[in-house]
């Protein structure tokens, strides 16, 4: 077993104020209300771990994190915003995007958080269309970025040292006067220090928004998903009744915050159960992964399909199909102990110490899932969107069922498939019902309406089908399965993830062009080079693949051309194919 193994894994405050008063009722405040859970952590865990920023040295307890955040709230309160006022934060996964996100939600604030790779035109349009007040931003982002074109923001602050980048003359100087007095009030309202018993967060009702999150989507411009502090609590009380993660717990904070996928298991649940997350704000490449994951040993860990998938394609797979392989594995029980190696070295590369692997974002690779199933790997496939906050369902990886995205969450989310015969069988619309459904589309009733019915139902625009039990089994997205004229239903993300395993290809898109089916191929130019084929061999290569898909396809699913691209498909921040930009 060659040692590069390893290196293929990774390829892949105190608000205690006279205006803090209670704005609840007695029956819409209960013991799950997120803003009391961080109140309580925070005061429990006092001396733990909370934040780490991978690379320096930097590490926060809950104590010196909470102070952190009772200054926040002094400067929001000095700068003149109201509970309830939006506040944007744009960057990098560190340890002041959290203590900005941490400190607007424990102030009665609504965060928008931005994605640091939305183009800084669109990032003005989502800060604008929010209404934020205030806004919380790299450097590096900021340079590209004109103040003037946000005329409703009080302020904008750095991320990196904390300093005021620029202040509306509405504000009469609010701001600014607030930066400079900052410590010494702070010192004045806590003379003998700030402690536990310091921490005192106001009390806001559960269906209060907490958060608006804009989805990057493929289809047109994001829309602003309306999350409350119910919404985003039926994550976080999952999570930590689950024991995704615990006091002391580890995480490697390497999907952006920014994504509620990250944000509510990498950071709103360990600061819920009192884990210690570490942020890695730099390009999570394979040196950098392996690196990190050495260091901080994670006990739980979020993954994309992308890592894993090219984890099997380059250099799992090569390594199944050399023939000295093929013959270990034919014989009985060597089998075993050649797929026992290749687990122990992807379970040491990840760092040894965590329970499972979760795979989230978007589909697995069939293939890829089999053969890490095949090799009992601990991990599973989960299933959310945005508009969830973003968890429907999820399996431990020892219950996980292949070919799934888990079972809906009890007690927490409901599911049903629409539009089918035989749900268990036929796929039809998945939609679901529950704790963790958004209370719409910010100041976009239309697009509310589209997707939540009368009765609650979010129509996910996802196919697929159920078992009794609620494991949820996805075909593909709605909008893109293909409808023959025989009645046939073709989902192109299942040809796709066959297509994307064969030899030379790199990504692929299944469009309908005329009466038949195209596949548009990025090839792997790396691959070409290493076997020394050129540009004018392609076509003839290409030809051989398809005819190795159509092997493994339905016949009404055949391909019949391969078109070539010179470049990649143009993505969303995401990583998601602009699917429209090529129907």
């Amino acid at each position: 077993m060659s040692d590069n193994i390893l290196f293929f894994v990774i390829l892949s405050c105190h608000d205690a104020m006279a205006d803090q008063t209670s704005e609840t009722s007695d029956n819409s405040m209960d013991t799950e209300n997120l803003i009391m859970i961080y109140q309580a952590s925070f005061r429990q865990n006092w001396e733990l771990p909370a934040l780490s920023q991978y690379g320096e040295d930097l590490t926060l307890t809950y104590g010196e994190f909470a102070r952190r955040i009772a200054l926040t709230h002094l400067l929001f309160r000095e700068s003149g915003v109201k509970r309830g006022d939006k506040i944007a934060v744009m960057g990098k996964n560190t340890v002041a995007w959290v203590t900005t996100y941490m400190s607007a939600l424990t102030y009665g604030a609504v965060v928008v958080p931005v994605l640091a790779e939305f183009h800084p035109q669109d990032a003005t349009h989502i800060i604008n269309h929010s209404e934020a007040v205030m806004l919380f931003v790299a450097d590096a982002i900021w340079d590209h970025m004109v103040f003037e074109e946000m005329p409703g923001l009080k302020a904008a602050f750095s991320l990196d040292d904390g300093r005021l980048l620029g202040e509306h003359p509405s504000n009469s100087r609010a701001a600014e006067k607030a930066v400079v007095r900052l410590t010494d009030k702070f010192n004045k309202l806590y003379p003998d220090g700030f402690g536990p018993e310091d921490v005192s967060y106001p009390l806001v009702k559960n269906d209060a928004l907490a958060e608006i999150n804009y989805t990057s989507g493929t289809t047109g411009f994001s829309k602003g998903v309306m999350l409350t502090l119910s919404n985003l609590a039926g994550n976080v009380i999952y999570g930590v009744e689950s024991q995704l993660h615990y006091p002391g717990s580890r995480c490697l904070a390497f999907l952006p915050l920014a994504h509620a996928y990250g944000a509510a298991f990498d950071m709103l649940t360990p600061l819920a159960a009192g884990g210690h997350a570490t942020l890695l704000s730099k390009m999570p490449t394979p040196n950098l992964l392996l690196k990190a994951f050495a260091t901080v040993k994670p006990n739980l860990i979020l993954c994309v399909p992308l890592i894993l998938e090219k984890i099997y394609r380059k250099q799992i797979q090569p390594l199944l199909e050399r023939k000295s392989v093929r013959r270990m594995l034919k014989l009985p029980m060597v089998d075993r102990v050649l797929y026992s190696k290749i687990r122990s070295k992807l379970v040491n590369a990840f760092g040894g110490e965590f329970s499972q692997v979760i795979v989230g974002g978007a589909p697995l690779n069939g293939e890829v899932e089999r053969f890490l199933h095949r090799i009992k790997f601990p991990f599973t496939v989960g299933y959310g969107m945005t508009e969830c906050g973003p968890l429907i369902s999820y399996t431990f990886w020892r219950d996980f069922i292949p070919g799934s995205s888990g079972r809906t969450l009890p007690h927490i989310m409901h599911s049903r498939i629409n539009d089918s015969s035989d749900p268990e069988h036929v796929a039809g619309e998945i939609c679901v019902k529950g704790k963790n459904v958004m209370k719409g589309y910010f100041k976009n009733p239309e697009a509310t309406r589209a997707v939540l019915d009368e009765n609650g139902w979010l129509h996910t625009g996802d196919m697929g089908t159920r078992s009794p039990d609620g494991t949820l089994f996805i075909k593909g997205r709605y909008k893109t399965m293909i409808l023959t004229a025989t009645g046939q239903n073709i989902y192109p993300e299942e040809i796709e993830a066959k297509l994307n395993n064969m030899p030379f290809v790199t990504e692929s898109l299944v469009v309908e062009r005329g009466k038949g089916l195209e596949a548009l191929v990025y090839p792997d130019y790396e691959q070409m080079d290493r076997e020394k084929i050129t540009t004018d061999q392609l076509p003839r290569v290409m030809e051989k693949v398809r005819s190795m898909l159509n092997e493994r396809l339905a016949p009404y699913e055949r391909i019949d051309r391969i078109s070539l691209r010179a470049n990649e498909f143009e993505k969303t921040p995401k990583r998601s194919i602009k699917r429209y930009l090529y129907q």
